[in-house]
């Protein structure tokens, strides 16, 4: 009984932030929309049927190409520079992590506002490619002014797990590798790859999902022509006033989300334990 009052305040938190506006988008979704928007508390099954509709499944896939492009980016730039960062001594340690969460103490619409600065046409970016004789090149408005984003303002999340793995790894381990004639690429595949594997589909897992379900980024770096899962619900409730369609796409985003939460904690532990 004496802990009832310490979880109080976080029950009552996640049950009025977190409960009740699930059970009310879960509600809505099997209601129809009202002739000048909102809902009609008539049962309806709809809003679920219109999901298979191919128009909607191809924007889940382009959300899923997009965030998946993100997330390998995320994994190729961030596991060297872990890397370099766990090998480096105690203060230098320091001194890099605050230059890697740096980003973080700034607004994000200022940070995708600067993106826009240097990807638009006069931008520093083609300003250089054109000094170098390779530009300029039109970015801005693409899926890779998109891609380049969402890896910018993600980065972070794929490398501070991956530093966690890394600096939890015992050196001697990799020096026994190498006396027992390994190289340096085998040590790596064998000892080092394998030990921080839950630091991996860590980091993999907190780039995906924010970025399957952003819709920043797409709208300004996008310019709205890049449409993903996000711009498509925030306009349901926004624009369309669809909020019963709105809801279900909601409802099926957290459903991807959650099965991905399963499958890594499943592949994390079964890997884990090794």
């Amino acid at each position: 009984m004496k802990r009832w009052p310490l979880t109080a305040t976080g029950l009552t938190y996640s049950t009025v932030f977190m409960v009740v506006p699930l059970g009310l988008v879960l509600s809505y979704a099997f209601f129809r929309r009202g002739r000048f928007g909102g809902v009609v508390h008539e049962p309806t099954t709809e809003n679920l049927t219109r999901l298979a509709d191919p128009l909607y499944a191809g924007v889940v896939l382009h959300s899923t190409w997009i965030a998946a492009l993100t997330t390998v980016l995320a994994l190729l730039v961030g596991y060297p520079t872990a890397y370099v960062i766990a090998g480096l001594t105690r203060r230098r340690q320091t001194i890099a992590l605050i230059a890697v969460v740096l980003p973080f103490w700034t607004s994000f619409l200022i940070r995708v506002y600067a993106w826009i600065v240097l990807l638009s046409g006069p931008g520093w970016l083609n300003k250089t490619l054109g000094a170098i004789g390779l530009g300029p090149v039109e970015i801005l408005y693409t899926d890779a002014a998109v891609v380049i984003g969402l890896l910018y303002a993600y980065l972070p999340l794929m490398i501070l797990p991956l530093y966690a793995s890394l600096a939890r790894l015992d050196p001697r381990l990799r020096e026994a590798a190498a006396n027992l004639g390994g190289g340096p690429w085998a040590v790596f595949r064998t000892v080092t790859l394998p030990l921080t594997l839950p630091g991996v589909l860590t980091g993999c897992l907190l780039v995906f999902v924010p970025s399957f379900g952003n819709f920043v980024v797409p709208e300004l770096l996008g310019g709205g022509r890049s449409v993903m899962v996000g711009n498509l619900i925030r306009d349901q409730f926004l624009k369309a006033r669809d909020w019963p369609f709105g809801s279900a796409l909601a409802l099926a985003l957290l459903a991807v989300l959650t099965l991905l939460l399963f499958a890594h904690a499943w592949t994390a532990r079964r890997y884990g334990s090794r």
